[in-house]
């Protein structure tokens, strides 16, 4: 529209039943934009709330373990591990040492390894193992390769187990199989 006077500017723009909004407060003479301030304000709300959404919130999860940990408790929070890996979370997995277990600081980094080892196919090292006082702190973070391996594996059992469960056209799939063959009965 070109340069206008600030009255004029205002009386096209309640004309219209618009806003005139200034855009560019450092330039000389100031940008304005007759505009629905309120759609525009809306509109930025809506794009601020969709990048909120599409940012993904990974949180941390804490795993401990003690160098003396028997082979049940092993299975059972590494798989607690492996759930949080696949759920797409970090896992900062600590080695508890008490008393003179501290001196033994091979027996955590065994451990450390052997849990990598065992979540690889899910997670990776992203901080190795390291002595941070009485515990020894390693840090594992979702493989999106494997993850997405992994997903496209499920979905693949998913539509097999989908297709054996349809009904044949023999009969209905729940009907048990009769067998022609006499049964012997012992009459003791």
């Amino acid at each position: 529209m070109g340069i206008r006077p600030l009255p004029e500017a205002l009386a096209i723009a309640r004309q219209q039943d618009l806003d005139l909004v200034e855009v560019a407060d450092k330039a000389n003479p100031p940008v304005c934009r007759i505009m629905d301030y309120g759609k525009y304000k809306y509109e930025a709300a809506q794009r601020a709330k969709e990048s909120r959404k599409k940012a993904s919130n990974i949180s941390v999860k804490e795993m401990k373990y003690r160098p003396k940990i028997g082979t049940g408790d092993f299975d059972t929070k590494t798989r607690k591990v492996e759930q949080f890996l696949g759920e797409g979370h970090k896992v900062k997995v600590t080695i508890m040492f008490r008393g003179r277990e501290v001196q033994h600081p091979e027996l955590g980094r065994k451990i450390l390894d052997h849990v990598a080892e065992t979540v690889s196919h899910v997670g990776l090292v992203e901080v190795y193992p390291k002595q941070d006082g009485r515990n020894m702190v390693m840090v594992l973070g979702p493989d999106k390769k494997a993850q997405a391996a992994a997903q496209k594996k499920r979905s693949e059992e998913a539509s097999e187990a989908a297709a054996d469960t349809t009904p044949s056209l023999d009969g209905p799939a729940d009907t048990p199989h009769i067998s022609a063959q006499p049964v012997e009965s012992s009459a003791d």
